[in-house]
């Protein structure tokens, strides 16, 4: 590693400071109102446990036991807090790996398919074209604790606290993986990370090229109008790399066959040159142009929705340095109803009576981090981030917003003895709107043999307000009554706040062809906000309410032969929540299943064949349904409320290739909810049904 080196004679000072920061702050909520970054992407793991089939029998000359060490060991390294790679056994947090190899059996169109295996991750499709996803219990109608990253760069859309997953501006073939950090993680990433951080991962020109020239064509097809379709272009120059994406998506909606839900046409440039000192210079863009037709039925529901999304970005890395700048715009313009059931009774309008909801959203990032060796024992991580956030051209606003980010941060990793590790860090941010917080972490490693880890860790994260709960200025028209309700943001809120303590445990067992995986977590969440509404009618966003949230998850990963492996998940939480408001508006604001299971066969055999089957069991849930149906069937009568209660459904997903071409070509068909449970997965979501879609790939 080409770190620098520092002698141990200034190690004492720095990392008691740092420890003795976390725990304090971690003692006393009132010092700690913001968090440290979390370490990203400290470890890999795939639900799908080791790589495929045709890696494991690639060659007979060696031993299983080989194959096994060597899949280990390529499985294992991931990034560190988006800088240099390291062992998910070194990992302080709880860390799941997605890989290329995972998406391309799944079948899936889309990422929150596949993300349903993680343990702990709550994932729930609301229509054709939305997706809400969170970890952990903290699952809400409009989940907005989750930051999701492409390539370090912020996906989280700021304005209005949530995610477009189905207009990533990325397609899938070019994953190479999908790191996820369940669990607040401020400690690197600062604010937004607070349920955890999903770091999507492209591939370079040269890992998409691979040993062909470097043309690569997807197209998927199949029922409710589906079509996927991806064309790619990567090559490499001497020092000099290149990729080019093009991608098509549309598919129509769960409730009319005949009606698109989506479409979406995106194009994404990604170049690279590498420098003689193992460093590497890039620069990328792209832009995504969408229209939804079908949105979160909740209490808004964006018809028709145009949605454009532009960035570009440039970063210099090297192996233990990297400084990342990128700009992103979000273009929108929508028209703005209730959920279908309640048209006829109300609608929401700006200010102004006008239904349009219009938008531009410029975000603009720095983030450097470096990473210094001390001695042998001490590997420190340290580095700034910062945001500034620009809405402008927007009419649901009271006015114009602007927002300013600054972080910094610290992350000492202390190997004490060769088993023992204490890593301590703490992060300082800076908002435009509120006061300074401090976000601690501490953790503690201990690995008896390389092959077994125990981990025990505590951390704090902050969610500050976005401007759609401090800015908003819109109305609530009751059409019968001619009535117009206020709902007005508030600038007096604070930052939601969670404190989480986590012990967790993995081992390899079996010559390596298992891996067994467990985490018991308990998090503390306040100052939790929701809308409220005041004595004279006008709706607001407030502070209210307290929630504590605990559970259990294991994970059992297996290699049963060369050719056949697969995974067994178990989860289960709990949600206890309490605030004076709950009793008197109703105001519950998450739900989540008390337990869910997932379990998968993959098979890949020589001869070109593959197979996987996935089957996800989720428990009966309630969840938290808008006043607005008992208020309407209250004065109108004839409008029933959704029942809060989700009943327990079962998906099975399936899917079946063959490649040939000398693999460059492969056929595969894939289907979705196989057994057709019919259900819904919110009480105002969609009826969610099964889907077959074909998959083309070639290669050249």
């Amino acid at each position: 590693m080409n770190s620098t080196t520092i002698s141990k004679n200034a190690l004492f000072p720095y990392r008691l400071v740092i420890g003795l920061m976390a725990l304090l702050a971690l003692e006393n909520p009132e010092i700690a109102t913001s968090q440290p970054p979390s370490d990203q992407s400290r470890s890999s793991d795939s639900t799908s446990t080791t790589k495929t089939a045709s890696s494991a029998s690639s060659s007979a000359t060696e031993t299983e036991g080989d194959i096994f060490r060597i899949l280990k060991e390529e499985k294992e390294s991931i990034s560190r807090g988006l800088g240099q790679e390291q062992p998910i056994s070194e990992a302080p947090a709880n860390v799941y790996v997605i890989t290329d190899e995972d998406i391309r059996h799944s079948g899936a169109t889309d990422i929150p398919t596949v993300l349903r295996r993680i343990p702990g991750m709550e994932v729930m499709q609301m229509t054709g074209a939305d997706f809400n996803v969170s970890t952990r219990g903290n699952n809400q109608t409009a989940a907005n604790h989750l930051l999701v990253l492409v390539d370090g760069r912020p996906i989280y859309e700021y304005a209005f606290g949530n995610v477009f997953w189905s207009l990533l501006p990325v397609t899938l073939p070019e994953i190479k993986k999908i790191e996820v950090m369940k669990g607040p993680s401020a400690s690197i990433y600062g604010f937004n990370a607070f349920d955890g951080v999903i770091n999507i991962v492209t591939k370079s020109p040269q890992e998409m090229k691979g040993n062909t020239n470097g043309t690569y064509a997807q197209f998927g097809g199949g029922e409710f109008g589906t079509i996927r379709s991806t064309l790619i272009q990567a090559g490499t120059h001497g020092d000099f790399g290149y990729r080019l994406s093009f991608g098509h998506d549309q598919n129509q909606k769960w409730s009319n066959r005949d009606t698109l839900a989506l479409r979406s046409n995106k194009f994404n440039l990604q170049t690279e040159y590498s420098l003689k000192d193992n460093s590497k210079i890039s620069l990328s863009g792209g832009f995504i142009d969408s229209n939804r037709f079908d949105g979160q039925v909740y209490d808004v529901v964006h018809e028709s929705s145009q949605l454009s999304n532009g960035y570009v970005q440039a970063s210099y890395e090297r192996s233990n340095f990297f400084i990342r700048t990128s700009w992103t715009r979000w273009d929108r313009n929508s028209l703005a109803l209730v959920d279908p059931q309640l048209r006829g009774l109300a609608a929401i309008t700006d200010r102004n009576g006008n239904p349009s909801q219009t938008f531009r959203h410029d975000v603009y990032t720095l983030w450097t981090q470096h990473t210094v060796d001390i001695g042998s024992t001490n590997r420190l991580i340290y580095g700034v981030n910062a945001f500034h956030n620009v809405i402008t051209q927007v009419n649901v606003f009271d006015s114009a917003v602007q927002e300013n980010r600054f972080g910094t941060y610290v992350q000492d990793e202390w190997r004490i003895t060769n088993n023992l590790t204490f890593v301590p860090g703490i992060r300082i941010d800076l908002h435009s709107e509120l006061n300074p917080t401090y976000s601690p972490r501490v953790a503690v490693l201990y690995q008896p043999t390389q092959d077994h880890t125990f981990r025990i860790s505590g951390s704090m994260a902050f969610r500050p307000p976005n401007p759609l709960e401090t800015h908003t200025d819109q109305r609530n028209v009751i059409i019968p009554l001619g009535l117009s309700i206020p709902a007005i943001g508030s600038r007096n809120l604070q930052a939601e706040k969670i404190v989480s303590y986590e012990a967790g445990y993995q081992g390899w067992y079996w010559k390596h062809r298992l891996r067994v995986r467990g985490d018991v977590f308990f998090n503390h969440l306040s100052n939790s906000i929701g809308v409220i509404q005041t004595p004279n009618g006008t709706f607001t966003s407030a502070n209210f309410g307290q929630a504590d949230i605990y559970g259990a998850e294991v994970g059992f990963e297996f290699l049963a032969t060369s050719w056949l492996t697969g995974f067994f998940n178990y989860s289960t939480v709990q949600v206890h929540q309490t605030s004076d408001l709950v009793a008197a508006q109703g105001l519950n604001t998450r739900g989540a299943p008390p337990y869910k299971i997932s379990a998968g066969l993959r098979g890949e055999w020589d001869n070109g064949l593959s197979a996987e089957s996935v089957v996800h069991h989720v428990a009966a849930s309630s969840y938290p349904v808008s006043p607005a149906f008992s208020l309407f069937n209250g004065f109108f009568g004839g409008i029933v409320p959704p029942d809060s209660r989700v009943p327990a459904y079962t998906l099975l997903n399936v899917r079946g290739a063959y490649r040939f071409w000398k693999d460059r070509a492969e056929v595969a068909i894939a289907a979705f909810n196989a057994i057709n449970d019919r259900h819904q997965e919110n009480p105002v979501g969609d009826v969610i049904g099964s889907r077959v879609v074909g998959w083309l790939t070639l290669r050249y």
